[in-house]
């Protein structure tokens, strides 16, 4: 069988891909190993932030129950995982009830979907096998898409089941009553953030440095340490995991710190959360010659050392999150079959980290304007001076707008930490995309109340005519500008 374009993989960049490929007519074929939906759907963000919204409900209601002196009812865990594993059945079932349909509709002659194991074994020749079966089909264009799977640590006795990552959470019949996570990146924060907040396991993080997500802002940071340390989160600072081994069905982990001293530590499981790597093995056969490096294959704009072959989702060295594989799966076919509008930027890709509270952001932040060596003016909001904030009973957060140190004061980043975060930045997402500057944002009229109005008197303090002074509320609102290492107040 002779296709435009074989698409390995069905996850998310994927899937993209392949529905792409159909708006330009083109008859194709998506290849996937075991699930549809890829690690988008099953162990990976839709199953993590399932499981977090149901964490952040139950420590709502319990907040709430306990403002009335109301005993909480206890949480069952088979129960709740049973939720999740209806969520990812959902997505998955409605992934696939739509290739079904569409193969029955007008796309019939466009779009084959086969099951198996594929791999490249020439420039245009993609084998599939499936059991004891093999078949060879041939292809004008490939997009390998196979994502990619938790890192393991060979030093650790990962067994998914007392030492687990990601993949083995489905493996836990209750709720641990202790459990150490070996990682402080994103996935760990929110995994430690899942378990606190159901208030039934002791959780223990490992942190190398000094502070958890060294990548954040050091204001970002401080409000979620603060928090898991309230829910009862251990956060190891300084730490050096030195040893790690199952004694009696427990985890008995030891940790160096930087000042020479040693402790030993037991819990009932323990989570490894120290990123992923590509699923490169048995892709393709030696002689297709695909460069790759340390962190995945090499691309330009998706496109592959061959020039017929592309690589989109986790197994480049991009950005590895769901919104961006699936932007790189339909830019590598506009690529292929037509001519993009733009070239592949990621500045304006947003970006949610399901903490508490969540943190959202797009564009640059403080740390790394500075990498960058850019000087900028920055605005901060605090929640508590937000209606709806006050509103919610909840103004813990903040707003903080990044511009450009000049008169054009064009949008460098946001971030926003707090209740509807994720909301909150669309709209300074399509300006930094289209790099405008702060007068769009002062001309919309947002709903009140709204989280979003704290854009607004951002924006309105940076121009001078703000409702409320910096001045005068310091320690909730500042205006500041960087520039020579340097932060000074913005006198208007």
């Amino acid at each position: 069988m002779k296709y435009d374009l074989v698409v390995i993989g069905a996850g998310p960049s994927g899937y993209a891909a392949a529905m792409r490929a159909l708006d330009f007519k083109k008859k194709t074929l998506l290849i996937e190993k075991s699930r549809v939906g890829g690690a988008g759907v099953t162990n990976g963000a839709l199953s993590s932030k399932t499981w977090w919204e149901l964490s952040r409900e139950t420590a709502a209601f319990r907040k709430n129950l306990k403002r009335f002196n109301i005993q909480a009812p206890s949480v069952n865990y088979q129960e709740i995982q049973n939720e999740v594993k209806r969520a990812v059945h959902e997505r998955k079932q409605m992934l696939e009830e739509h290739m079904t349909l569409l193969r029955e509709s007008n796309y019939h002659s466009l779009l084959d979907f086969k099951t198996g194991t594929a791999r490249l074994i020439s420039q245009h020749r993609v084998e599939i096998t499936q059991g004891m079966q093999t078949e060879v089909v041939e292809a004008d264009y490939v997009i390998l898409a196979t994502g990619s799977r938790p890192r393991y640590l060979p030093e650790l006795p990962i067994d998914e089941k007392i030492v687990m990552t990601s993949d083995g959470i489905e493996n836990i019949e209750d709720f641990p009553e202790s459990m150490v996570i070996v990682g402080a990146g994103v996935i760990g924060c929110e995994y430690a953030t899942i378990f606190a907040g159901f208030g039934k396991t002791k959780v223990h993080l490992i942190d190398k440095g000094s502070r958890i997500l060294p990548f954040e802002d050091e204001d970002v940071v401080k409000i979620i340490e603060r928090n898991m340390e309230n829910n009862g989160v251990l956060i190891h600072r300084n730490s050096k995991l030195i040893r790690m081994e199952v004694l009696h069905g427990r985890v008995e982990y030891e940790l160096e710190y930087t000042d020479g001293s040693k402790e030993i530590f037991n819990v009932e499981r323990a989570l490894v959360s120290v990123g992923r790597v590509p699923n490169l093995e048995d892709l393709w056969d030696d002689n297709v010659g695909i460069n790759i490096n340390k962190r995945g294959i090499e691309d330009n704009d998706t496109q592959t050392t061959i020039s017929t072959i592309y690589a989109v989702g986790d197994l480049t060295a991009d950005i590895s999150l769901v919104n961006v594989g699936e932007l790189e799966g339909r830019y590598a076919v506009e690529k292929i079959f037509g001519q993009p509008k733009r070239k592949l930027v990621y500045e304006n890709i947003s970006n949610i980290m399901f903490l508490s509270p969540e943190v959202a952001g797009v564009g640059l932040n403080e740390i790394q304007a500075r990498e960058k060596g850019i000087d900028y003016k920055v605005v901060t909001l605090d929640y508590s001076v937000i209606p709806r904030a006050i509103a919610k009973r909840n103004t813990q957060g903040f707003i903080k707008l990044l511009v450009t140190n000049d008169e054009a004061m064009k949008i460098l980043g946001m971030k926003v930490v707090g209740n509807h975060a994720s909301s909150a930045i669309q709209a300074v997402a399509v300006l930094i995309s289209m790099d405008k500057g702060i007068e769009e944002l002062a001309e919309c009229v947002h709903p009140h109340p709204s989280i979003t109005e704290g854009i607004q008197e951002c924006v309105r303090m940076l121009m001078g005519k703000s409702l409320f002074k910096p001045t005068a509320l310091r320690g909730r609102i500042s205006c500041r500008s960087y520039a020579g290492g340097a932060y000074a107040d913005i006198v208007f």
